[in-house]
């Protein structure tokens, strides 16, 4: 599989940050508000490129596939919502669902549901306390069965 650089939110982008909620990465211009998931299937995969950590004490992570009328996609809550991973424990070690490696999700493309506004991106809520390292690699792909991410250069 050939990976569109236009389908693409982050590749190795950091996700380190205070508690609250961040744009990460690129956005996708869909030109129009439109149902994107409609026809072939579309799915976004997010992996964790870097173990997502924090100093000490343990945290939490969410991500969510978010949509807006500006490309500065909102982080206030007012951005429209189509999926979100549900919260992921963070720790000292990285482990799990935060480890280099895990997949966090690779779904299809909600069909149903709020309205996809014009552009579409990735929020990263963390709570409770910083995240001090971590990356992850978030994009949409027409399949995701023999899906594997290789190091730039690498492939």
């Amino acid at each position: 599989m050939i990976l569109d650089e236009l389908l693409e939110f982050a590749d190795a982008t950091s996700v380190a940050a205070a508690a609250g909620t961040a744009l990460i990465g690129d956005v996708i211009d869909l030109q129009e508000a439109r149902d994107i998931g409609n026809g072939e299937p579309m799915y976004l995969v997010i992996q964790v490129d870097t173990a997502i950590i924090t100093a000490s004490a343990a945290g939490t992570v969410k991500f969510q596939l978010a949509s807006d009328a500006s490309a500065a996609i909102a982080t206030n809550g007012t951005a429209t919502v189509h999926y979100d991973t549900g919260t992921i424990a963070t720790g000292a070690a990285g482990a799990g669902l935060t480890a280099a490696g895990a997949t966090i999700a690779a779904i299809a493309l909600p069909m149903e549901g709020n309205v996809y506004e014009r552009y579409l991106g990735i929020l990263c809520v963390t709570a409770t306390t910083t995240t001090t390292a971590g990356a992850i690699n978030a994009f949409l792909t027409k399949d995701v069965s023999k899906w594997k991410a290789y190091p730039d250069g690498a492939n």
